[in-house]
């Protein structure tokens, strides 16, 4: 298979460089509970789906989708959590990856560089583009359905030293079957001296492959992880002691920041002997979940970058998660990243000067 990569133009390392194997397009529609009891699986999950059981979930939703229409966009974790951060945020980020020469490729592809994302080291690949369907309920909890399978991916002896130099942070997603990727990846940025942020991404993939994550986990390599509750709960099952702050205590001990993030209740970390619990943004009614857990990301990561203390990084992030539950989907609307820049000012924390706002 032959890759190409897009042209740099000589441009300044971004500070962000995120990971993300293969480029996915995300199909977010609001849905009711008779269409999420037509499919399989648990109600708020994300389970992985072949390219006929994609195709039938978006034939379904054809018939079924009633006030929004379906949106699609550029999507995963790692590229929500880029884009946050060069849109609402202003730092300079780029994204390494595969995508293919279709339409969904074109579509990741003009929608991350339009964000202001560098784009120069995604490779364009022969064969499709990964997809995924996020099916919202009116409480605005999502339930996701990736299709992979057959998706291209960058593999791990694709990626080089310069992918790397002159970056600060790593931003990665615990994926069992991009491990060998992920772990190359880590070797070039511990090689030239970037931090690394692994978010755990769904509390299956911690479920079936904790031991494999573990390991990562106990490389010592990971500087800061995210975790949410249900995520938390997994890293632990089965230990006497297995609550949200016993997980930020075994997390604490391999990274030198942890977070796990508590939905509603907020979020608790930890960085050297600090510890904060930080309340969520009380002013949001949640439309749709996705996106929650990336765009705090973006926000905790921006407040490191600036060097604010611990709790003002957790409030950088719950602005950020906020701003992104208002609507549909894991890209944040003009109109929510002012809303974001309000509470901002509200809470006193540092406004990004962001002129294209």
């Amino acid at each position: 298979m032959v890759a190409e990569a897009l042209p740099n133009s000589h441009e300044a390392p971004p500070v962000v460089i995120g990971l993300q194997p293969a480029a996915l397009i995300d199909n977010v529609a609001p849905v009711d509970w008779s269409l999420l009891d037509q499919i399989p699986g648990d109600r708020g999950g994300s389970i992985p789906v072949q390219k006929d059981e994609l195709e039938h979930i978006l034939k379904e939703l054809d018939t079924h989708v009633t006030a929004a229409p379906l949106k699609k966009m550029a999507g995963g974790s790692v590229a929500n959590t880029v884009r946050g951060l060069s849109v609402g945020f202003g730092v300079a980020t780029g994204i390494i990856g595969a995508y293919g020469d279709d339409e969904q490729g074109q579509l990741f592809v003009s929608n991350m560089g339009f964000s202001g994302v560098s784009i120069s080291r995604l490779r364009k690949k022969k064969g499709s583009t990964g997809q995924c369907v996020c099916l919202v309920d009116d409480s605005g909890n999502r339930t996701m359905r990736p299709c992979l399978s057959s998706a291209v991916k960058i593999q791990a002896d694709e990626l080089s030293k310069d992918d790397f130099t002159g970056s600060k942070w790593l931003v990665l997603r615990y994926a069992v079957l991009n491990l060998e990727v992920i772990k190359a990846a880590i070797g070039f940025a511990k090689q030239e001296g970037l931090s690394v942020s692994l978010d755990l991404a769904s509390f299956e993939m911690v479920r079936n492959y904790r031991s494999e994550l573990r390991q990562l986990l106990e490389s010592g390599n990971i500087d800061l992880c995210f975790a949410n509750e249900d995520e938390a709960a997994e890293l632990l099952r089965g230990e006497e002691e297995a609550g949200p702050e016993a997980a930020l205590e075994f997390l604490s001990r391999h990274c030198s920041w942890a977070v796990v993030t508590l939905g509603s209740k907020g979020c608790i970390a930890k960085h050297d002997k600090e510890v904060v619990q930080v309340p969520a943004i009380g002013e949001t009614i949640a439309t749709d979940a996705t996106g929650a857990g990336d765009l705090f990301a973006s926000g905790f990561l921006y407040g490191l970058i600036k060097g604010l203390p611990l709790e003002e990084c957790c409030k950088m992030g719950s602005c950020s998660g906020g701003s992104v539950i208002r609507a549909l989907g894991g890209e944040v609307t003009p109109e929510n990243w002012q809303w974001m820049h309000k509470q901002l000012q509200l809470k006193n924390l540092p406004v990004p000067d962001i002129r294209n706002l």
